[in-house]
């Protein structure tokens, strides 16, 4: 089963739940696909009126705002053991390689490696922990935090609802279009097909030309 179909059997208020869970728990160092749910809901908000589009975004928004912050914390207390232990748990994820990369990035960009990290699947898993290993001072830590998290969890909600909501209305526009369409498609592919198949049977029937001399 698809996570679309699965939703589709998920109350309203459990799928609100859902995505601010695993995207806060995503955003604080555990490889979760928190990008997948969020983008499913969001669809399924725009095929189904149950689901608030505004308060999918607000959860998923506070997922990953409140996730980031106490990987942040974690991060601060646990300092380079911390990422030893996650890559003995998740080695795809927090391999030296990728904690190098990240490391790298943050002691490039700073602040903006958090805010655009939030966009980047591997970067958002290592935001908040590394961080607060680094010792980031809380405070720009924050305020990229708070913007990248809005921007990308209520942006990617709001982007994919009315992607959703204008697909199905142009759908639905279009339907008897695209059925006539297909009728016609249909019946020049059958009228093709006759015509090739007289041509051969009327082929096969004539005679064959008399060599000169028999």
């Amino acid at each position: 089963m698809h996570v679309q179909e699965w939703l589709e059997t998920v109350p309203p208020l459990a799928i609100y739940l859902l995505v601010g869970v695993v995207i806060g728990l995503e955003s604080l160092g555990i490889p979760l696909p928190g990008e997948i749910i969020l983008v499913s809901s969001a669809l399924l908000a725009s095929q189904h009126g149950e689901i608030d589009p505004v308060v999918l975004g607000a959860c998923a928004t506070a997922g990953a705002i409140i996730g980031d912050s106490i990987g942040y914390a974690i991060g601060r207390k646990g300092g380079r053991p911390l990422l030893a232990w996650l890559g003995g748990k998740f080695p795809k994820h927090f391999s030296e390689g990728h904690i190098a990369t990240a490391e790298r990035s943050f002691q490039k960009w700073g602040m903006w490696a958090v805010f655009f990290g939030r966009f980047v699947a591997l970067l958002r898993i290592f935001a908040g922990p590394l961080a607060g290993v680094l010792r980031m001072p809380y405070w720009k830590f924050l305020i990229a935090n708070v913007l990248g998290g809005i921007l990308w969890a209520g942006g990617t909600t709001a982007v994919i609802y009315y992607v959703g909501v204008v697909a199905e209305s142009w759908l639905k526009r279009f339907s008897w279009l695209g059925l006539v369409a297909a009728v016609l498609i249909g019946l020049t592919s059958m009228l093709i097909l006759k015509r090739k198949a007289k041509k051969a049977q009327v082929a096969q029937h004539e005679p064959e030309p008399v060599a000169a001399g028999d």
